[in-house]
């Protein structure tokens, strides 16, 4: 993908997006490529996925529950509760169906963005802690110190990251309801981190 592709998107972006989204996604963009040129990664892809990642966010609850209906996409439990969840399942399929990206990586990085997953690649850890620590976020817990983190320790973050998710949706209580794969994510690195630390 070229540059002008990428102009593209972020002119797509613009129109799909609130302005606050729009703004977040800029950030996203730019701390997914800041942080892949820290890990050695593909910084065309970290952005093409920065940019991506809240493609359907702005969709109503509605729309992304047809979309899931009419193509297949499976939804759990929690998500047909919660319709707000299927954005980054919805998100991956636009970014294949819209947008034309082939790249498996970036399909996955926008599909795991919300949740993470066991073993994943350096580039859905690079999207997964870019969203949270993107220079407009504010109201997270410990994110002065989550920010320094990404650029020391990937894995780190993204255990801090999920930590603060999983205590802040407890808090919640039946608010914030959990998706058991932020649970699972959250045990696999903690596990991975302590092996790497031991």
């Amino acid at each position: 993908m070229k540059t002008n592709e990428l102009i593209k998107i972020r002119k797509a972006m613009e129109k799909e997006l609130d302005g606050k989204r729009y703004e977040h996604t800029l950030g996203v963009e730019f701390t997914a490529a800041s942080l892949a040129m820290c890990y050695n990664a593909s910084v065309m892809n970290a952005q093409i996925a920065g940019l991506l990642h809240d493609c359907a966010k702005c969709l109503s609850n509605d729309k992304k529950l047809s979309i899931c209906e009419k193509y297949n996409i499976s939804i759990n439990e929690v998500e047909k509760r919660n319709p707000f969840l299927l954005h980054a399942k919805v998100g991956s399929f636009l970014a294949m169906h819209e947008y034309g990206i082939e790249d498996t990586d970036v399909i996955n990085a926008i599909l795991n963005h919300t949740t993470g997953r066991p073993g994943m690649s350096l580039l859905e850890k690079i999207v997964f802690v870019a969203d949270y620590i993107e220079p407009a976020r504010k109201q997270a817990p410990n994110l002065n110190e989550i920010r320094k983190l990404a650029f020391e320790n990937l894995d780190l973050a993204l255990v801090r990251i999920l930590e603060d998710t999983l205590v802040y949706l407890q808090d919640q209580g039946s608010e914030g309801e959990l998706d058991p794969m932020t649970q699972k994510t959250y045990e696999y690195y903690c596990e991975n981190v302590k092996q790497t630390e031991g």
